[in-house]
């Protein structure tokens, strides 16, 4: 604790007595300052107790002592000694009504007792608490030191809460808690997220003060780069002291500590990861499978999904959105205890491997929804496969990646193409040039007004070939149909006996918006 004007009074070696304000004796003191001036204000800097012997003052004026005494309350001054026998005997009367009236701890010093002996004393007092403070916060840093490497980080998180005498929250790079201590705090931490994630997208290190009603937090990101990695936030009813803010550091450096080396071994994982995947996809599963040991072999014995992201169309962003998606990905893995393969291809594409129905693929799913109006990724997933069909699980994430990007999504599985139908596929400028190309020389004819040709042709597709049927829907007679069909034939150049031509001309009405018409 820092020396307080309580604690000064209690030094019988100085022999001060409280004469005014004895209800804000334990005010904290700062330093002790003398000064002779009338007007010592323009020299204070706030907490200090001013030690005077009113050479200057106007000591015995009421309306002087008042606005005296106000003057250095307004700038600060936690108390005011004023030493007796030197140039007035007895504190005057009018400095003592103006210290009672507004609550200035007054307090007396005999002749015996220099002014200098008050300031070795605050000094000293200063002095043992910065030593006590220093003390305390090596002997924290050392736990935290213990902790860290004999536990990990839960342990140091769970350290920092009892240093600071308040709550700890430890966030991945997702903004997710990862770590708590006490477990009350859970719900207080959570509620940060948003505060977690403006905070990442700030360059790191950065830090943040966020207040509430039940305390004071403090939010510092952790790593070692621009990127933040992850971050840390810290709860208490007051700010931190220096003992408190020493433990603060230490955990952030060891945090950030154990985030870079765990990006080291993640780095050792993905080349890891990189050598299984391309074995699977070389048709090599079972070399694939000795690679994998125990780091991935767990993920080859279930079903797993393939996702194929790359970036998407939007413009340039504060950091690249496929190592963040990355990230995310394995953060979800984490807590859920999964297993779970990124390969990074540089900054322009990311394979990852997941168990069907897992938490990585529900987060891929919540991340695609959340960053669909961004247009940050694309991403196509794979229908479930194992290690022997790896190469075709890859081949269907490319295509639904390919549809996603066509159809201006951010997901989209390649499943729901199988479900659905292919007609979605034609919204597409090159099919659609294709399709007007196709039918122009039919729409010319029946521009002219000697036939309807493209009616004809889609009823008689949509008939299959059956001119009884296609006439009744056109009202006309079949041999009608039928001239109609060779003048299709001529002005194609193509014959409709020919299954390829009579796709195509369907397909093409599809793709005009003719079919139904």
């Amino acid at each position: 604790m820092p020396p307080t004007l309580a604690s000064l009074v209690h030094n019988s070696a100085l022999r001060l007595l409280a004469r005014a304000g004895e209800d804000r004796l334990d005010t904290p003191v700062r330093w002790a300052h003398v000064s002779e001036l009338a007007d010592p204000v323009p020299y204070m800097e706030g907490g200090e107790l001013l030690l005077t012997t009113g050479l200057t003052l106007d000591a015995e004026d009421p309306e002087a002592m008042r606005r005296y005494v106000r003057r250095l309350l307004g700038a600060g001054v936690v108390g005011l000694g004023f030493a007796v026998g030197v140039n007035y005997e007895e504190i005057p009367g009018a400095l003592l009504d103006a210290a009672r009236a507004e609550h200035l701890p007054l307090l007396e010093v005999p002749r015996r007792t220099p002014f200098l002996a008050i300031s070795k004393a605050v000094s000293a007092a200063i002095a043992a608490d910065q030593y006590r403070a220093v003390t305390a916060g090596f002997e924290a840093q050392r736990e935290l030191t213990r902790a860290a490497l004999a536990e990990g980080p839960d342990a140091v998180v769970a350290r920092l809460a009892a240093h600071v005498d308040g709550w700890a929250a430890l966030y991945d790079t997702a903004g997710t808690v990862v770590a708590v201590s006490p477990e009350w705090a859970a719900r207080r931490a959570a509620r940060l997220t948003p505060d977690v994630e403006r905070l990442r997208e700030r360059p790191a290190p950065a830090s943040a003060v966020v207040g509430g009603t039940d305390d004071r937090v403090e939010l510092q990101s952790l790593g070692t780069g621009r990127r933040v990695r992850g971050a840390l936030a810290v709860g208490t009813a007051a700010p931190l002291g220096t003992a408190e803010r020493y433990a603060v550091h230490s955990a952030i450096a060891l945090l950030t500590l154990t985030t870079e080396r765990s990006r080291s071994l993640q780095a050792a994982e993905h080349r890891l990861g990189a050598a299984v995947l391309r074995l699977m996809l070389a048709g090599q599963p079972d070399h694939a499978r000795t690679v994998a040991g125990d780091v991935y072999g767990g993920l080859l014995d279930a079903p797993f999904r393939i996702l194929v992201a790359e970036p998407g169309s939007a413009g340039e962003s504060p950091e690249p959105p496929l190592p963040v998606l990355a990230e995310a990905l394995e953060a979800a893995a984490a807590r859920a205890g999964e297993a779970v393969l990124t390969v990074p291809e540089g900054e322009e594409r990311l394979l990852v491997l997941a168990g069907d129905g897992g938490a990585v693929v529900a987060a891929c799913a919540g991340y695609a929804a959340r960053e669909a109006e961004d247009a940050g990724v694309v991403i196509g997933l794979s229908a479930p496969a194992g290690p022997g069909t790896a190469a075709a699980a890859c081949r269907q994430a490319e295509q639904a990646l390919s549809v996603a990007r066509r159809r201006g999504r951010a997901l989209v599985e390649h499943e729901d193409l199988a479900a659905g139908s292919v007609l979605p596929l034609l919204a597409d400028d090159a099919v659609r040039a294709f399709a007007d190309g196709m039918l122009r020389a039919l729409r010319e004819h029946d521009a002219t007004g000697r036939g309807d040709l493209v009616a004809s042709l889609r009823a008689w597709l949509s008939r299959h070939g059956q001119w009884d049927a296609a006439a009744a829907d056109l009202g006309v007679h079949r041999h009608t149909l039928r001239y109609r069909m060779r003048r299709v034939e001529e002005i194609l150049g193509r014959s409709l006996d020919d299954p390829d031509v009579r796709m195509e001309l369907w397909l093409a009405l599809k793709a005009t918006g003719e079919e139904g018409q």
